[in-house]
């Protein structure tokens, strides 16, 4: 390999697209400097299953899963609380969770938008509505085997996700235009 080689850093597809999306947002927002404009900052996966009150296999399995989607170790989450009508106690494994940040989140979203969503039965578009008072949006997939580095052999039932996309951005309008500039299909 030669210097010229070793000096090219990877740069994920869609943050290349992130910097070509600003100039557009700063063009028909306004704005006054570039740092105005959105941004995604982390990508929030989370994994609750019910089975795991009763058998931590199943969250087992999941934590596999959800690495190999991610690329990045998952940790436990734990109730904080007892609550008898769930029948949960103090300090019990629930689910897991993955934060994402710099190139992994983009490489995420990149193929969360390009190849998954395209794999989601009677798919019609995301819903606009499930953006919050900061832009950030929230996205519930009910099955994972929709993303290709899923093993469905490996898993004993459906396991669902959360995904959280937090855009720093001053309204739900921006976070939202933002993240359709970026490939988000949303519904119309």
């Amino acid at each position: 390999m030669s210097g010229e080689e070793k000096d090219k850093k990877y740069i994920p597809r869609l943050k290349e697209a992130h910097e070509k999306v600003v100039e557009q947002m700063a063009k028909k927002f306004k704005y006054k400097n570039r740092f105005q404009a959105p941004k995604i900052t982390k990508i929030v996966i989370s994994v609750s299953h019910n089975a795991a009150k009763e058998d931590t296999k199943y969250l087992d399995e999941a934590m596999v899963q959800i690495a190999r989607i991610t690329g990045q170790q998952p940790i436990r989450t734990v109730s904080r609380q007892a609550i008898s009508n769930f029948k949960i106690k103090k300090n019990q494994p629930l689910g897991c969770k993955v934060t994402l940040r710099r190139e992994r989140m983009y490489e995420f979203l990149d193929r969360f938008v390009n190849i998954a969503i395209p794999r989601m039965r009677d798919f019609r578009g995301l819903d606009k509505k499930s953006f919050d008072k900061a832009g950030n949006y929230n996205i519930g997939v009910s099955d994972i085997t929709i993303f290709p580095e899923v093993q469905p052999g490996k898993i004993s039932g459906a396991v669902g996700m959360g995904i959280t996309i937090c855009v720093k951005a001053r309204t739900a309008e921006e976070g939202m235009t933002y993240l359709g500039m970026l490939g988000v299909p949303f519904r119309k």
